[in-house]
C-alpha cells in the first residue's frame, strides 16, 4: 500500500512539474503572440501545475506552511511610524561613525605607511 503511494507522489511531481515546464516553455515559444494572453495562459497553466504539485505529500506540507505562516504575520506587531523615524535616524548615525571613524584609520595607515616607506 505504501508503494502504491509513494509512486502516485512521484507521478504527480512528474506531471506536475511538466506542467509548469509546459507553461515555461509556451511562453518562450508564443513570443509572438500579445504579451496579455501570454500572461494570461502562464497564470492558468502555472496554477494547474502548482494544484497538481499541492496534491503531493511534500506539497500539502507546503501549502500548510504558507497558511501558518500567514496567521503568523497577523500577530506580528508592526513599529509605529515614529518608531520607524527614530530607528532609521539611529542607523544611519551609526553608520557615519563608523565611516569616519574607517576613513581616520585608513588616513592614519596611509600616513605611517608614507612615513616608513619614505
Amino acid at each position: 500500500m505504501g508503494n502504491s503511494i509513494r509512486m502516485q507522489n512521484y507521478i504527480r511531481w512528474i506531471v506536475g512539474l511538466t506542467v509548469v515546464g509546459l507553461a515555461v516553455y509556451g511562453n518562450s515559444y508564443y513570443f509572438q503572440e500579445p504579451l496579455l494572453y501570454r500572461v494570461i495562459g502562464v497564470i492558468v497553466i502555472s496554477s494547474l501545475g502548482l494544484f497538481i504539485l499541492t496534491t503531493t505529500q511534500e506539497g500539502k506540507e507546503a501549502l500548510k506552511t504558507v497558511i501558518d505562516s500567514r496567521t503568523e504575520i497577523r500577530r506580528v506587531v508592526w513599529p509605529t511610524r515614529t518608531e520607524t523615524t527614530q530607528t532609521t535616524l539611529i542607523v544611519l548615525v551609526a553608520i557615519t561613525i563608523a565611516a569616519l571613524i574607517l576613513w581616520g584609520l585608513d588616513s592614519l595607515f596611509g600616513w605611517a605607511t608614507a612615513a616608513l616607506l619614505g
